[in-house]
């Protein structure tokens, strides 16, 4: 619950037994009132030592999970089960409780400051009675959540974007300079939008398109490592890790110059990023030595902490998700009495007002999420994945879906296998 849930939101592909392929972002939104000014003091520096944009009140986007998840169940549900069946595990778990995990309690610890100083709401839920952080082997409930959860299964998003639990929510981003209100709430829209695809030796990758980038961005890498025979390098070996770094580079860069969200940022380039053609002149600029790399001309080409799931049925119908409240712990705010930590997506817009990234209301940040199914050949499952791992997600994706179909690798022995990640800066 540290690292994602409903005061957050994701992306969901979906690729159905008959080949349909939908993409479902239920990714959190500008409050209307914030724009690229918001967080700048008269020196132009982001406020509050820093953290303006990733503690408090204005690091604190629309919420969209509640919306996207009731609209997947809604549209993409077998009908033949109810919202109160999909959410009933999640109930038990906050009210019977679980066991506190290593990686859970170090989590704690590592923002035990927030929880005893400025947060004192998210302390009430993460903090035992005698002050300290849940230990590993505790056993941890959350009753609040567990009634928040029970009204949604009673009355679906609406019991979350309006009423109580809309109003305690504004409060607490209020209590913190946010500038998010009701009607930013009951505005919320869940987006259907169209997967990017390619091909990679012939299997094809279906991906996110924006507001994230990291779909884009691993096709784009993949087609420039199609130009290499990596099946006849060794992983890891020195002329391996230096073409995946260039590759990286290169994206990285293009991936700055030109992404954001394609609702408010007219000509983004998608069908020259994901060309192979175009893909095929990064390729050849890769030489020997290691390089800078700045953003190439694809439109010539034209025509901390998140949680990733995958689950496909013996019919062939998958889902891939990736979904975050953004660092661990959000934007420190937990909502008294209702249970769950609002996110710091905000902390993914660019602060440099000039930047196609910059705030707007209404406008999504943009994200590096990238749950992928590959498919074979004759359209046959493959594989999915996704990860956690902020600007890493669709570099790690990469390697993996490499290792898996150039290096004869099982899908475990990619994910084990040592990874790198360049983006380019110094």
């Amino acid at each position: 619950p540290q690292a994602s849930g409903i005061g957050g939101g994701g992306f969901m592909l979906v690729h159905t037994a008959d080949g349909e392929d939908s993409f479902i972002d239920y990714r959190e939104v500008a409050p209307a009132a914030q724009d690229a000014y918001t967080w700048l003091d008269e020196n132009g520096e982001v406020k509050n030592n820093g953290l303006a944009n990733s503690r408090g009140g204005l690091a604190v986007g629309v919420p969209g999970e509640v919306a996207g998840m009731e609209y997947a169940l809604e549209h993409f549900g077998s009908g033949n089960v109810s919202r109160q069946q999909v959410m009933q595990p999640a109930i038990d778990l906050a009210t019977q409780g679980y066991v506190v995990s290593n990686y859970q309690s170090s989590a704690i610890t590592d923002h035990y400051g927030d929880m005893v100083g400025d947060y004192p709401d998210l302390g009430s839920y993460y903090l035992r009675e005698d002050g300290l952080g849940y230990q590993t082997g505790d056993i941890f409930t959350n009753p609040d959540l567990a009634k928040t959860l029970q009204m949604i299964a009673d009355n679906g998003a609406d019991a979350f974007y309006k009423g109580e639990v809309a109003d305690a929510l504004i409060e607490a981003v209020k209590k913190y300079d946010g500038v998010m209100t009701t009607e930013d709430l009951t505005a919320y829209k869940v987006n259907l939008r169209e997967p990017v695809s390619s091909t990679y030796r012939g299997y094809k990758i279906i991906s996110c398109p924006p507001p994230s980038s990291g779909g884009t961005h691993l096709i784009e890498i993949l087609n420039v490592l199609e130009n290499y025979d990596i099946s006849a390098m060794e992983v890891n070996s020195a002329e391996y890790v230096h073409l995946f770094s260039e590759a990286f580079k290169a994206a990285f860069a293009d991936r700055a110059a030109y992404m954001g969200d394609t609702d408010f940022i007219e000509g983004v380039p998608l069908d020259g990023l994901t060309s192979k053609d175009y893909a095929k002149t990064i390729a050849d600029k890769i030489t020997d030595e290691s390089q800078k790399w700045e953003k190439g001309d694809p439109k010539q080409y034209e025509g901390n902490s998140t949680t990733s799931f995958s689950v496909a049925d013996k019919d062939g119908n998958i889902v891939t998700v990736t979904q975050t409240i953004e660092c661990f712990f959000g934007s420190a705010i937990a909502v008294p009495g209702y249970g769950f930590i609002l996110n710091d997506q905000m902390h993914d817009f660019s602060t440099d007002p000039e930047s196609v990234n910059c705030v707007e209301g209404g406008k999504h940040p943009l994200s590096s999420m990238s749950p992928t199914v590959v498919l074979k050949e004759d359209g046959s499952p493959f594989m999915t994945l996704g990860t956690p791992g902020g600007v890493r997600i669709f570099p790690t994706i990469a390697q993996v879906i490499s290792r898996v179909i150039d290096s004869n690798m099982n899908l475990q022995e990619a994910i084990n296998c040592g990874r790198i990640f360049d983006n380019g800066s110094d």
